[in-house]
């Protein structure tokens, strides 16, 4: 840990079920919206603070809950993206936002590179290095894996309404991913977004292009949308769909060999 978080701070890595069986391998990068002491409140109300400009409201409910569905090892991050975007390149202006949507981030105007390396030690780097690890592990083991990402996103952004229940994001995977989407569009009731509402990219994204795309693992990124995520009900149909989901479209795709 650098000073950044204390020793007496969670880690950011959060991880469940790191033993499970599963060929999948489960990320929720933006599942926690802690903030190290050291950095108070980035200048923000509470209120703001309880926003998704801060995390992925619902996607760790949903994200252990599929981890137990699918008995697959799940890995999440617990500070607020606010911090550091643990979804972006350390390099691009997203990784600590300065605005996030219509809100200015205080605590992140004007941060230098020292500081900015500062967030990328203390948080981003431990949460990757594990998901790197665990992926070495599997593959040294011989285990086929197929990467599964899960976010949520906000029925409403910039004052525009989102029609999308659910998105389905991927670029180069061209079996896993597509397939996925099929099958929600088949078996679902739900209004399903292809690559909405985000466009996955290289700029704009990191798990998946690195962790998935770089190693040629399939791979596939879920955003329910925040207001269909609360309580119980609601996290049992969306891990028990989405592991269905990711059960068909992995019978389509072959995982490569390790």
């Amino acid at each position: 840990m650098t000073g950044l978080i204390a020793d007496d701070e969670p880690h950011p890595l959060d991880c469940v079920n790191p033993d499970g069986a599963s060929p999948f391998l489960l990320v929720c990068e933006h599942a926690g919206r802690l903030i190290p002491r050291s950095l108070g409140s980035l200048g923000l109300p509470t209120s703001e603070l309880t926003r998704h400009i801060a995390w992925d409201i619902g996607a760790r409910e949903i994200a252990v809950a599929l981890a137990e569905a699918l008995d697959a090892p799940l890995y999440m991050q617990r500070y607020s993206r606010l911090v550091c975007d643990c979804n972006r390149r350390p390099d691009v202006p997203g990784f600590a936002p300065d605005l996030s949507e219509l809100t200015s981030i205080p605590g992140n105007a004007g941060l230098t590179p020292a500081q900015l390396e500062v967030r990328r030690q203390a948080v981003w780097s431990p949460f990757h290095d594990a998901v790197s690890a665990a992926l070495d592990a599997r593959r040294e083991a011989g285990k086929p894996t197929f990467l599964v990402t899960i976010h949520s996103f906000t029925p409403v952004y910039k004052g525009v309404p989102r029609p999308w229940e659910v998105g389905v994001l991927y670029n180069r995977d061209r079996q896993f991913a597509p397939a996925a989407l099929d099958y929600l569009r088949r078996h679902s009731d739900h209004t399903v977004g292809d690559n909405q509402p985000y466009a996955m990219s290289d700029e704009g994204d990191y798990t998946i292009p690195v962790h998935g795309e770089k190693r040629g693992i399939p791979c596939v990124e879920f955003e329910i949308r925040n207001d269909l995520t609360a309580g119980a009900e609601a996290i049992r149909h969306w891990s028990e769909l989405i592991a269905r989901t990711v059960r068909s479209a992995a019978a389509s795709a072959q995982a490569p060999a390790p």
